[in-house]
């Protein structure tokens, strides 16, 4: 019993590092544009195969291929938001929020219609799992886990230190002096668009290369993000760190009491429970 809850520990963490690239991209364009963008699942998906066509039909390796996904997923990202979305933002929050979950729908329809509804594997090296006192860690896991720190920690790097990332700070922290300081709200938006679809698009590719990838790929796991970033509170990164790890290390214990089909209502129960005891989340909103 205690080698399972360990293995499910170990598992948990490794999915919600995972989770927590696409959970910052969530929850840095709510804090700088206000409002729950969902077509970050479709993003998640463009992300995964087009790491897919660097990898499997140009031999990129998949290091370098995640480079590929990001620029492809934030492209698509500023181009709908742009000419989607933004239109919709005056309407109010719960209309382009509902925007975006039709964006999702088509965005996903057209993957289906490229490249069909397989699961595909990407073309990685084969190998043995490493065992630590009855615990099994796959090579591949391991790797995509620093891949995933790399990406968080230059994220961090660069909107602490670069004038861009100090720029998307002072709007999401408040938009109103940022604008009296002539700061260009419009032009910070369509850089959080691009990168926040990014980081969707990199998460969708390294959780692909822990399993397979197929047009659904990134609506299995909008609800975790979600609830990574509500757990974390909304328009904090830390925080969706933090919240993508407690519903990756959640989800995964679930499966000791419920059948693995059940386990995405672990997300709804922690927006419930964080929602009810601490309405701003673990780290609160604003909280960089």
């Amino acid at each position: 019993m205690l080698a399972e809850v360990a293995q499910l520990l170990v598992n948990g963490i490794v999915t919600g590092t995972l989770l927590a690239v696409p959970a910052i991209g969530f929850t840095a364009i709510f804090a700088v544009l206000r409002f729950p963008n969902f077509a970050i699942a479709s993003h998640c998906t463009i992300g995964a195969f087009a790491g897919y066509v660097a990898n499997v039909t140009f031999g990129v390796p998949a290091a370098p291929a995640l480079a590929f996904a990001f620029l492809v997923a934030g492209l698509f990202g500023l181009l709908t938001d742009e000419f989607v979305l933004k239109p919709m933002r005056p309407y109010g929050a719960l209309t382009t929020a509902i925007a975006a979950i039709a964006l999702t729908v088509v965005l996903e329809n057209v993957v289906r219609f490229a490249f069909g509804n397989d699961l595909r594997g990407y073309d990685l090296p084969i190998f043995r799992d490493w065992r630590f006192w009855g615990i099994r860690l796959g090579p591949q896991q391991v790797e995509n886990m620093a891949l995933a720190v790399s990406v968080m920690a230059a994220l961090f790097l660069f909107l602490k230190f670069s004038r861009t990332g100090k720029t998307m700070r002072a709007v999401a922290d408040n938009p109103t002096l940022a604008a009296i300081k002539g700061i260009d709200a419009d032009l910070v938006g369509r850089i959080v668009a691009f990168v926040g679809m990014g980081l969707a698009g990199v998460g969708g590719m390294l959780l692909g290369l822990d399993t397979s990838i197929d047009p659904l790929t990134g609506f299995r796991v909008v609800l975790s993000v979600f609830a990574a970033a509500v757990v974390g509170g909304l328009g904090s990164i830390p925080g969706a760190v933090v919240g993508a790890l407690v519903v990756g290390v959640a989800e995964e214990l679930s499966l000791l009491v419920v059948e693995p089909t059940y386990r995405s209502a672990v997300g709804f129960l922690a927006i419930l429970i964080v929602l009810t005891l601490r309405p701003r989340g673990l780290l609160g909103e604003k909280a960089y």
